[in-house]
């Protein structure tokens, strides 16, 4: 992912935040009242507004300096969404014998539908890779990517599985920082959205 600092945005801040998963459906509506509609997105892409987030004067400070770190919209980094960071029990596959390699994921399933997320920013140490329930040593977690390697390929039907924190990968969705110096020794900035980057 070009363009990417791999530092979190302040978790104090984002504790604050409103927002989430997002879809984009064009909905056509006849005369006579009926509906079509099109997903136009098979996966949600995430939205929130930090703003709320900035109570203090050293809040508002922080995130002068990390905006002006990412330059804006100009680079991504890492957030917390406070409602959704962790996964217990993943499934990353069942082995077939000769695969070394598994992506993080996490699945929400609702009925007979499960939507699996790709997670590529794991939190560095959180994670813990089972192999049929059974912890296993011998394996690498890229907190960048999110991929999960074996030394040594575990046995064909082996169901590998993880329990995770993870980040999501978002960006400014502004150029411009909209200060609003209340008082000396408080200040605001009302709307201030982040936006998914999709890996």
């Amino acid at each position: 992912m070009t363009g990417f600092h791999e530092v979190r945005f302040p978790d104090a801040i984002a504790r604050g935040a409103t927002g989430g998963p997002g879809y984009d459906t064009t909905v056509i509506t006849t005369a006579a009242g009926f509906e079509r509609r099109n997903a136009n997105w098979a996966l949600p892409r995430g939205r929130w507004d930090v703003g709320s987030g900035v109570r203090e004067r050293a809040d508002l400070e922080t995130l002068i300096a990390f905006f002006r770190a990412r330059q804006g919209r100009a680079y991504g980094f890492r957030f917390k969404d406070w409602t959704d960071y962790r996964a217990t029990g993943a499934v990353l596959g069942f082995a077939d014998g000769t695969q070394t390699t598994f992506q993080l994921v996490k699945t929400y399933a609702s009925g007979p539908v499960e939507v699996v997320r790709d997670i590529t920013k794991p939190v560095a140490g959180s994670v813990t890779v089972r192999a049929d329930g059974a912890p296993v040593s011998g394996v690498t977690v890229d907190a960048t990517t999110g991929l999960v390697t074996f030394t040594t390929p575990p046995a064909a039907g082996t169901a590998i599985t993880a329990d995770l924190e993870f980040d999501v990968p978002v960006r400014f969705d502004t150029d411009l920082m909209a200060l609003a110096l209340d008082s000396y020794a408080r200040g605001s900035w009302q709307q201030i959205p982040i936006l998914e980057i999709r890996p």
